[in-house]
């Protein structure tokens, strides 16, 4: 199988030009977090800012906004109708759906229920811009992902072994005993690119082609380094370049900022937001 290479970084990335501003460096739009799940949404949200994305509009429920607005200051804020729990409700999709923004990403900590169902199902179906799925949103659709066949744009969806279960109807066992097949067999049935995630990540093209990551080590095994990569790549997927090629970067980029953390502070005591600290390092490695 082909690997993933700086290569693919360079092709999402590229030189960054002199006469840059943030109004040509895409806006990405990010529909994520709920009541006692802000932490994801800054994750995914601090890590998009460090992938170069020109404005990020945080779109969370009102409850959240005050801890995020304190530790992601560089965002635009879209505090959100809430349901009684804590979720966005879904009647904010029609706000959301007039937004600019040259991507969506959807699912980072927002929980699953019957509004975060219908509020997913709607942004899948009627937004025009590139669109990452992680997390919630991919186990909102879980009972119906031929949804996924229906959306207007392009799709990159970014399963850990037990989501990519649920949208099948199989184990997480069941994933990983041919994570290449399982990876190849759902981008093409459902036209999305699929970033299975685990040890050597897989990137698989609705055409068939797929690509094992190079990069990466245990260290990343704890909960908030998907949503880390997740911003990643919706902040490469605002700023215009071919979703395949995005999502590849972007893997092989959160792989080697791991790789980096590790050797700086073992694989034991890393964090995910140690992972966003090295993503500078691992940008210039590799651009």
């Amino acid at each position: 199988m082909e690997r993933t290479d700086k290569n693919f970084v360079l092709r999402a990335v590229g030189d960054r030009p002199d006469d840059a501003h943030k109004g040509t460096m895409g806006t990405l739009l990010s529909v994520c977090g709920s009541y006692g799940m802000a932490g994801a949404a800054v994750l995914s949200s601090l890590a998009a800012l460090r992938s170069g994305v020109g404005l990020l509009k945080c779109a969370l429920p009102r409850s959240v906004y005050p801890i995020a607005a304190c530790r992601v200051p560089e965002s635009v804020y879209l505090p959100l109708r809430e349901n009684c729990d804590g979720k966005t409700a879904a009647d904010n999709a029609d706000f959301l759906l007039v937004q600019d923004a040259d991507a969506l990403l959807m699912g980072c900590g927002l929980s699953v229920c019957d509004d975060t169902r219908a509020l997913v199902r709607r942004l899948l179906l009627s937004f025009e811009r590139p669109m990452l799925l992680d997390a919630d949103a991919l186990n909102c659709i879980a009972d119906d992902p031929s949804v996924l066949r229906q959306a207007k744009a392009p799709v990159v969806i970014t399963p850990h072994p037990a989501e990519m279960g649920r949208l099948l109807g199989v184990t997480a066992k069941e994933v990983n005993a041919d994570r290449a097949k399982t990876a190849r067999e759902f981008a093409a049935r459902y036209n999305v690119i699929t970033v299975l995630k685990g040890a050597g990540t897989v990137i698989a093209a609705p055409s068939g082609r797929a690509l094992l990551n190079t990069t990466g080590n245990s260290g990343m095994a704890t909960g908030g380094s998907g949503d880390v990569l997740a911003g990643i790549c919706a902040a490469l997927l605002a700023q215009g370049k071919a979703p395949f090629n995005c999502a590849a970067a972007a893997v092989y980029l959160h792989g080697l900022a791991g790789d980096l953390a590790a050797k700086r502070l073992g694989k034991i005591s890393m964090l995910p937001s140690d992972i966003i600290d090295e993503l500078p390092n691992a940008f210039r490695e590799c651009v």
